[in-house]
């Protein structure tokens, strides 16, 4: 079943940058697929495989959609998910009115104008993603998280091609982190460099052992759909429970996977750059940062914190505190 429709620009409030979005870096998924002129991605709708094919000519909308499936589904549900997965519900003019109000992220809105939240349409994709980035490319973890889909989720056939689901934290379990395991686990069978179904074959590197041990605890401890009835305290302690969790992908997670806009994820360029912008360049601790974070952008803290770095990659203020910092370590 295939149906196209579209999404005007009266359904959501502010400009609309689908390619910004998907290619901004975000942690909830891997930047969704471009073929023939539309952005592609298999996801979920009331538990029917749904093929979501979108483009937009215009940061004013709207954006057209071709929704396939193997099964009858009905278009609202389907444009209700494309709306939160790129928050579309997110008031994008009431945002820039925060920015205009402060100069120091006024410039922002020119560089970073229809960006919005890229949401995840799948939690536990979006915690293996986060995890997977850390101290990772852009590049690389969109990699390991395509390649885990590949090897371990459903597949499906549309006709622009097969597309895959993201394993549930069962399939992980059964999983070998290397290939050494992996070789123990046939019983010698195979040689060692045939042995590439195991988790450090999709490029996790060291962060196999983290994945592995947080679908166990996804399976026998924490119910991931409960973290929506949590506050973000609750929450965000509950996600440092986690292996491989700490502060900066708990929040991560909380803010692109479950729309908690409050977290204020702080890596070493967010903390220079609020350090730069907000304390003369002063050295401020991450913990601190986080804190300020929060209390001087409230709601908006997600946002500012996304729109404070594609604007530093943009802007060539990163650049310049990568020479600053360098000037600063040789003396």
């Amino acid at each position: 079943m295939k149906n196209d429709f579209k999404i005007l620009s009266n359904n959501f409030k502010g400009p609309m940058n689908l390619y910004l979005t998907i290619d901004s870096g975000q942690t909830s998924q891997p930047a969704w697929l471009e073929k023939v002129g539309y952005f592609q991605e298999l996801i979920m709708v009331e538990g029917k495989p749904c093929l979501v094919k979108i483009r937009s000519q215009d940061l004013k909308g709207p954006l057209e959609v071709v929704a396939e499936s193997p099964e009858e589904f009905e278009i609202e549900p389907v444009k209700n998910q494309i709306k939160g997965i790129f928050g579309l519900n997110d008031d994008l003019d009431k945002f820039y009115e925060f920015l205009i109000s402060d100069p120091r992220l006024e410039p922002t809105i020119e560089f970073c104008s229809g960006l919005r939240l890229f949401k995840a349409h799948n939690p536990f994709e979006c915690l293996i993603a986060s995890i997977s980035s850390a101290n990772n490319s852009i590049i690389r973890w969109n990699r390991s998280i395509r390649l885990i889909k590949e090897k371990w989720g459903d597949c499906y056939q549309f006709s622009s091609g097969k597309f895959y689901t993201f394993p549930r934290p069962e399939k992980i379990l059964e999983v070998p982190e290397h290939e050494v395991e992996e070789l123990e686990l046939c019983g010698g069978e195979k040689n060692l460099e045939e042995c590439v179904n195991n988790l450090k074959s999709c490029g996790v590197g060291y962060r196999g052992k983290y994945i592995n041990q947080a679908a166990r605890m996804l399976t026998e401890d924490i119910d991931l759909y409960d973290i929506v009835k949590m506050s973000y305290e609750e929450a965000f302690q509950t996600m440092l429970k986690i292996p491989g969790v700490g502060p900066k992908v708990a929040d991560c997670i909380l803010l692109y996977g479950f729309g908690m806009e409050e977290a204020f994820p702080v890596d070493i360029w967010i903390k220079r750059i609020i350090c730069e912008l907000y304390f003369n360049g002063k050295n401020i601790s991450v913990p601190k940062i986080r804190f300020f974070g929060m209390e001087q952008f409230g709601e908006y803290a997600g946002y500012v914190q996304l729109y404070l770095f594609h604007y530093a990659r943009k802007s060539g203020l990163l650049d310049k505190l990568r020479l600053k910092n360098k000037i600063k370590s040789k003396t």
